[in-house]
């Protein structure tokens, strides 16, 4: 093959890189926009159905079940049949589940079709990462992560004003899910593993040796970071303000996160990923601590709240690209782990927080789970610098 030929081959392959990288990030911006507009409904849910507050928000605990502590099996599944489909049902089935909420019949047929879409959405994300992976440049897969979870993030920022429309008129927004859908199946390849059958014993080991200590870090870091987050409405009306100072701190945090995510991403290619973890927890401990005695009166307070959201989350798609550099030949199982079942699972112990609160203050159960950060950078300390090997299809 001439250079010329060559060199427009390689252009050839980026290019379609870069496509699947681009449907996959897309892929995450609305399935997590649709997923963050369950919360801001549950009051319209609760008049219609007519039943009861816990009732309601049991539709949140089925969806994050469904999506993300059983995200590993979904991997799984996506990995042993064909993650191609994966991926493109994923922000299918997120949004018929959650964009038809208000024309089912009956409470018990709600909850299915909430689980219906947990389940897309914990189909596309292991397969979503796999594919961003399996296809970025091995000296920017830290970037092309982030830029991933940048994705996700912004989706989540973008969910409740899709849910400001209502009920009756939310359908409208799954035809973008099927779009992008559609143009996702059109740029992926078969991501099935031809070449051996893989025993579940073989998967079951995944989850073992520095896997387990990164999965024990993120969790605690994200139950940190969910402590603060739902605490925080308690903590700013007892210094006398509202529900809009609650949304800007809630919104610069989320805008942090996506920066510092890219930041951290970026640096963990130039620099490793073990010391963009280590470093990007440790830091924020002290600023943290002073961000939860702050308030919004004082003109440190927004600025703060974006240093303290980027550095913390800054480590969350470096997480994510550490565990499949530890596991590369199960790259969607391995990011599973680091997603959803690291947020899951910190998810389901938040609830301890909210009980520290009712015995002590909402201020002490924040200054707790801030607490949570120093064994998760302690256990950063111990994590192995990774090998950059290529990653399977």
């Amino acid at each position: 093959m001439s250079v010329p030929h060559a060199h427009a081959a390689v252009t050839s392959v980026s290019r379609h890189s870069a496509a699947i990288a681009l449907a996959m990030t897309a892929g995450h911006f609305i399935n997590d926009a649709y997923g963050a507009m369950l919360t801001p409904l549950t009051p319209a849910l609760q008049s219609k159905f007519g039943v009861s507050i816990a009732a309601v928000t049991l539709l949140s605990s089925v969806y994050s079940l469904t999506s993300s502590v059983l995200q590993p099996l979904l991997g799984i599944l996506g990995e042993r049949l064909d993650r191609r489909y994966a991926a493109a049902l994923g922000p299918l089935l997120t949004g018929l589940g959650l964009t038809l909420m208000g024309f089912v019949p009956w409470f018990g047929a709600l909850m299915l079709l909430v689980a219906v879409a947990g389940f897309g959405s914990g189909f596309f994300h292991p397969a979503g990462a796999a594919y961003v992976a399996q296809h970025s440049p091995q000296d920017k897969r830290g970037l092309w992560a982030s830029l991933f979870s940048a994705g996700g993030t912004g989706g989540m920022a973008l969910g409740p004003v899709f849910a400001g429309v209502g009920l009756a008129h939310l359908p409208w927004f799954a035809l973008i899910g099927a779009v992008i859908a559609a143009v996702t199946f059109a740029v992926t390849p078969s991501g099935t593993q031809k070449a051996r059958r893989v025993s579940l014993a073989e998967y079951a080991g995944i989850f073992k040796g520095p896997l387990v200590w990164l999965w024990g870090m993120a969790v605690l870091r994200s139950l940190a970071s969910m402590g603060y987050n739902a605490m925080l409405p308690f903590i700013l009306p007892l210094r006398g303000y509202g529900a809009r100072e609650v949304g800007i701190t809630l919104a610069v945090y989320a805008v942090a996160s996506a920066a510092g995510g890219i930041l951290g991403g970026r640096a963990s290619d130039r620099y490793g990923r073990t010391p963009v973890l280590r470093s990007a927890i440790l830091t924020s401990i002290p600023f943290f601590a002073l961000l939860i005695l702050s308030h919004p009166g004082q003109w440190w307070f927004y600025p703060l709240t974006f240093l303290v959201g980027a550095a913390v989350n800054a480590s969350i798609p470096v997480g994510v690209v550490t565990a499949q550099e530890y596991a590369p030949q199960h790259v969607a199982v391995a990011s599973s782990i680091m997603m959803g079942f690291s947020w899951g699972f910190a998810g389901l112990l938040v609830f301890l927080v909210g009980a520290l609160a009712d015995v002590t203050t909402p201020i002490i159960a924040a200054l707790a789970s801030l607490a949570l950060l120093v064994p998760s950078a302690l256990i950063a300390y111990r994590l192995p610098e990774p090998g950059k090997t290529d990653f399977q299809p």
